[in-house]
């Protein structure tokens, strides 16, 4: 099925006498079809992507849902920014008079 049923939805499109859609200039942003992802600075895969090159956090190679494994992630200290934000009477209730 072509991209012909969409005419009806879309309404009236303009459209080269091809018949093909054509894409605006200037409002798309550049793809990368050789972006390279990095897990721990090693380069685990290729995709395409909107930007040249990117890092993660997790990837599917060390999520634990497709190794297996049990692991634990603490980025950046967020178990310690939790714990400093809340120590003390943060949660005990005040009197309101």
């Amino acid at each position: 099925m072509g991209l012909g049923w969409v005419g009806p939805i879309l309404g009236n499109i303009d459209r080269p006498a091809d018949g093909a859609f054509a894409m605006k200039d200037k409002i798309h942003p550049k793809f990368h079809s050789d972006c390279k992802v990095y897990f721990r600075g090693e380069h685990v895969m290729t995709v395409g992507a909107t930007v040249p090159e990117m890092h993660v956090e997790i990837w599917s190679g060390s999520h634990p849902f497709y190794t297996g494994q049990k692991s634990f992630v603490d980025t950046a200290g967020r178990v310690e920014k939790f714990q400093r934000k809340f120590k003390g009477d943060y949660f005990k209730k005040t009197k309101k008079k």
